[in-house]
């Protein structure tokens, strides 16, 4: 499909969930450029973002915003089958996105958010919020850690790899959402990951937002368009 929006910078995406100042500063100190899933333009108001784009099924819209942003920022996709995040994200062609109030307290939403990063690998996206960046891994990945950094990685299919630099590697494991996974894992300094197939959550702490960034833009490696 035609991308909505086009850039060569970093994209902050804004979605409707829970979103703290914090989230705002980093997201945007990183990816300073700001699109809106659906009802996260009542965020991108709120904190005054000048938001470019919004992008959603608009089902869910306040009002406020149909009157407050432009008509021609308004990008309704009618379709119900997938999420605002998954029609946000695909709309969207840069070198890689940041979604911030993709999560909150509702557990369903945070499995909708990571089925989207992993349907959609070939995207680069960093979601963050709470305590965590949460990433599909690429096939190559070398991450600067510094050595104790918690490092989980969340196989979302059965999935193979190796590592350098995990406390406990990831060769001669089969990794499964149902079987054998690798949360908890740590940091002996700096880690690389190789995984054969698309689908594997990294998650991190929040404090490793810019090393991730740097990592995922810097890796030369992605997975190709399903």
């Amino acid at each position: 499909m035609t991308a909505i929006v086009e850039s060569l910078e970093l994209i902050t995406l804004v979605g409707a969930g829970s979103l703290t100042n914090a989230d705002v500063i980093e997201a945007t100190q990183v990816a300073p450029r700001v699109v809106a899933a659906d009802g996260g333009a009542a965020h991108c108001l709120d904190f005054e973002l000048a938001v470019e784009a919004v992008i959603g099924d608009f089902d869910s819209i306040p009002a406020r915003v149909l009157s407050e942003i432009p008509a021609n920022r308004m990008h309704r996709i009618a379709e119900q089958e997938t999420t605002d995040f998954d029609k946000a994200l695909r709309s969207i062609e840069a070198p890689l996105v940041v979604g911030i109030g993709f999560g909150g307290a509702r557990v369903d939403h945070h499995l909708a958010a990571f089925n989207t990063l992993v349907r959609l690998s070939h995207r680069q996206c960093v979601l963050l919020g709470g305590e965590d960046v949460v990433f599909t891994a690429p096939p190559k990945l070398t991450l600067d850690l510094a050595a104790g950094t918690r490092v989980s990685l969340f196989p979302m299919t059965h999935l193979t790899g190796r590592s350098e630099g995990l406390e406990w590697p990831l060769e001669g494991l089969s990794l499964a959402p149902n079987g054998r996974v690798g949360t908890s894992n740590a940091a002996k300094g700096p880690v690389h990951l190789e995984v054969g197939a698309p689908g594997m959550l990294v998650i991190l702490p929040r404090s490793c937002l810019q090393e991730a960034v740097r990592a995922l833009t810097d890796s030369g490696a992605s997975w190709p368009v399903p």
